[in-house]
């Protein structure tokens, strides 16, 4: 059913992280005055046309690395443009350098990085963040993939 729901409601990468923000715990890290949200799932949760608008390679063994960065300090909390980087490594200690490209739709800028995995796979993520003198962090996080 949760997968039905991503497919129906996927008009964008940014609804996306929206639907899937609120259907399970949300991530996120508050750091001073931002809030950092990040996700990763499987590619084959996107539909193709979004996938080609942006891109992405749809597989069943390539994962996407989605980060927003939003401004509390600032009605709305909007979305901020970041330097950012990443490295991902799984439970061998492969580590695989993110290349994130820049999205942005409307007020939205989020930021997307494919990362490949192999099935019931634990990928690590280390992904540094910069705006201006304001936000110098790195967030780390774990993710399981599965192939379906």
């Amino acid at each position: 059913m949760f997968r039905k729901l991503v497919k129906l409601l996927c008009v964008t990468p940014a609804i996306l992280m929206l639907v899937l923000t609120s259907a399970h715990a949300e991530q996120k890290q508050s750091i001073g005055n931002y809030d950092i949200h990040y996700m990763a799932l499987g590619s084959t949760f996107i539909t193709p046309s979004i996938a080609k608008t942006y891109g992405i390679e749809r597989s069943s063994y390539n994962g996407i690395v989605n980060i927003t960065v939003l401004d509390t300090s600032q009605e709305g909390n909007p979305a901020v443009a970041v330097d950012i980087s990443g490295i991902a490594n799984n439970l061998l200690d492969a580590k695989m350098n993110l290349n994130f490209k820049e999205i942005r739709e409307g007020n939205a800028i989020y930021y997307i990085a494919q990362v490949p995995y192999r099935d019931d796979q634990l990928i690590n993520f280390a992904i540094g963040i910069k705006h201006g003198k304001k936000l110098n962090t790195t967030i780390k996080f774990k993710q399981k993939f599965y192939v379906d």
